[in-house]
């Protein structure tokens, strides 16, 4: 079994990554900035080691021995960037993983999985695809062999975005949305990602491929919130505010130590950028979640 890497580790996405790895039978090490912070977050036998993809001198020594690095790093309160503590996407997600990468390439790492984003392209503009279109890059001139996944909205336990609705929901007498409530999204479960990324290693169909992957329904906003209130079991109505005036509102929160929402994220929020997961489906064979079932640890 391989020596694994998992940048991001300790996050949401990554620390599912960890323990999917970990339960194929892989020697895995966490990347993380605080380990011992994080000690007691992952599963036992899996390894925490001190490094930050914004300092290039900590990656050497992490990356000792590593056979695969699997980068899933997300800066904290993501989506919303803090421009003054380091933490935006194009520090993190694109300068971060052209470190990693360079990193990786002095180590001798044989393989480099990239968790992106859904509706990374050529043209995007917005600062998050600005950010993963530099990292997608790197990884693809490497010279190492990747794959890249770029998923749809990710959720299930610790996530701090639908999670978000259901903390309203058990104490507001309604749920706020923000806009119409229409744009369409196609919600994918974290542990159908980090099946994904650990499948992907044993494919050589994988190898070198870019794949778009979601959950296997496209479904509104307002359905996805009303399918979270059925599993949970409650009754709201649904309380849309105009996107403008909440990127108004949000204005001057951005300036905040730690803002808690800005109009970028706001932006982020109402993305919609359907994916296609014929090639994931067909060469890594996974059975994609539906969103009332991966709900149930709301129950």
């Amino acid at each position: 079994m391989a020596m694994i890497l998992v940048a991001g580790g300790t996050g949401f996405i990554g620390s599912h990554v960890v323990r999917c790895l970990a339960a194929d039978g892989h020697q895995v090490i966490a990347l993380s900035r605080n380990p011992e912070r994080a000690r007691g977050r992952l599963p036992e036998g899996v390894t925490l080691r001190s490094g930050d993809i914004r300092d290039e001198a900590t990656l050497g020594p992490a990356l000792e021995g590593v056979d695969v690095v699997v980068s899933a790093v997300q800066f904290p309160n993501h989506p919303v960037e803090n421009p003054r503590r380091g933490y935006t996407y194009v520090e993190v997600d694109g300068e971060g993983t052209v470190r990693l990468v360079r990193a990786a390439r002095r180590a001798g790492v044989r393989r480099f999985i990239y968790v992106s984003g859904a509706g990374t392209r050529e043209g995007q503009t917005k600062p998050w695809f600005v950010a993963k279109l530099m990292a997608e890059k790197a990884v693809r001139e490497s010279g190492i062999p990747y794959t890249i996944f770029r998923p749809s909205w990710v959720y299930g336990p610790e996530d701090r975005s639908l999670n978000k609705f259901a903390t309203f929901a058990r104490v507001l007498p309604f749920v706020p949305v923000i806009g119409s409530g229409r744009t369409r999204v196609q919600p994918l479960y974290v542990d159908d990602l980090a099946e994904a990324v650990a499948a992907s290693l044993a494919s050589e169909k994988a190898v070198n491929q870019v794949y778009e992957i979601g959950g296997p329904e496209e479904l509104t906003m307002d359905e996805i919130i009303r399918t979270m209130l059925r599993v949970m079991g409650r009754r709201r109505p649904l309380l849309h505010a105009p996107a403008g005036l909440v990127k108004l509102a949000a204005w001057p929160l951005q300036f905040l130590p730690a803002p808690p929402l800005s109009p970028a994220a706001v932006d982020f929020v109402l993305m919609e950028e359907p994916v296609d997961n014929t090639g994931v489906l067909r060469d890594l064979g996974l059975r994609l979640t539906p969103l009332a079932e991966g709900l149930r640890y709301l129950r």
